[in-house]
């Protein structure tokens, strides 16, 4: 490779490295938590489906009773669990009478599972504000309050925020902080915010998102994608859709979870609703472009450079590298990430385009998703 070529794709590199330093640390500015809320807050219904969360929904209910500052009931459904996931909830019932236990009806053909149990939490909600929170999420607090402060204070008909994801595993480590790597890095949050009702620019994190009861009707609530993986996507926008403003704040302070405690259920829970996201015909190859690019190709081409002689190759490919590594400490100090993501971050791009790439290529092959002990036509 001649020393022409190696400085052009150094220069390309640089470019991509840049895109999304400049974008990560312009975000990290206006990325912030709520501040508690300045008055009375309204009161909240606390929404967790659960299916087989013996392990996790004791913690999740005792968390979400704990709230600080907002009148909250707690309704947890039990969809169809095999193991003592209704039990554990029926004791907290029985302690606390702001504890509700839903039995979950079957799954009706064309649903999504979580669509479905989420739909019907919904429905039997009191409280003119729904808090949804997957059962592996533990709250603050205060984050209840803090959240809707935040929604209130800037009129959001939804707000949400990722948890502080809490990393166990090697493989944990290497590809949770990803998620944060594309939210910050590639959703200028400034746009997203000047135009808060433009769909487009609708994301979320299906484990901790509040809605106003009225602007979730108005956008169908679950039932509108009843079919779909994807809620943390697909319900803010639709809520814009209807014409609300929504938001995604920094929720680290507010809540934190483990999503997955092995590299099996990683894998398939990043696979699941991929192709609704970034693993699609026209959206993937700008994807491995922005991140195998800006991100990956840095690191090869300095050491080409380096035994070619091509100096400036060298310096653009170090300068890229520097500009990643500079926005991912920035980001890793902000949200309290593992320092060995940041060392081994190329590492976790490839695995989280190795997802990506297998979701495409299983949808293309008609392969079906697997979730819970449930099989799912993948979109």
């Amino acid at each position: 490779m001649t020393a022409a070529v190696l400085t052009g794709l150094a220069a390309v590199a640089l470019g991509l490295a840049a895109l999304y330093a400049v974008v990560t640390l312009v975000n990290l500015q206006v990325f912030r938590a709520p501040p508690p809320p300045q008055g009375p807050v309204r009161p909240v219904s606390i929404l967790i489906p659960a299916r087989d969360e013996a392990a996790n929904i004791g913690a999740a209910v005792r968390g979400a009773l704990a709230q600080q500052g907002a009148e909250v009931e707690v309704v947890v459904l039990d969809d169809n669990s095999s193991d003592a996931t209704a039990a554990i909830v029926e004791a907290l019932a029985a302690a606390d009478r702001r504890v509700r236990l839903l039995r979950g009806a079957p799954l009706p053909p064309g649903w999504n599972g979580k669509q479905h149990a989420c739909h019907q939490l919904a429905a039997a909600a009191r409280h003119g504000v729904f808090l949804f929170v997957d059962a592996d999420v533990r709250l603050a607090p205060d984050g209840a309050a803090r959240l809707q402060g935040a929604m209130e204070s800037h009129d959001l008909a939804l707000v949400s925020g990722f948890p502080r994801q809490i990393t166990g595993s090697f493989g944990e480590v290497l590809a949770i902080p990803q998620i944060m790597v594309l939210l910050l890095g590639y959703l200028p949050f400034p746009m997203a915010r000047l135009s808060a009702t433009s769909p487009g620019f609708g994301a979320g994190c299906g484990q901790l998102m509040m809605v106003r009861a009225g602007d979730y009707a108005r956008a169908g609530g679950h039932a509108a994608f009843r079919d779909r993986m994807h809620d943390g996507l697909n319900l803010p926008r639709n809520v814009r859709r209807a014409g609300g403003r929504t938001d995604i704040v920094d929720a680290t302070p507010l809540a934190a979870c483990r999503m997955y405690d092995n590299w099996a259920d990683l894998w398939a829970g990043f696979k699941k609703n991929a192709t609704e996201g970034m693993a699609t015909p026209r959206a993937l190859p700008v994807w491995t472009v922005l991140l195998g690019g800006g991100h990956v190709l840095p690191w090869l081409l300095l050491p080409l450079a380096w035994l070619a002689g091509a100096t400036v190759a060298a310096g653009l490919s170090a300068m890229a590298i520097a500009a990643v590594l500079v926005a991912r400490t920035a980001l890793r100090l902000r949200l309290g990430q593992p320092a060995l993501s940041v060392v081994l971050h190329p590492v976790g791009v490839l695995i989280t385009l190795a997802i990506q790439w297998s979701a495409l290529r299983d949808a293309r092959r008609g392969r079906r998703a697997v979730w819970r002990g449930r099989s799912y036509e993948v979109r």
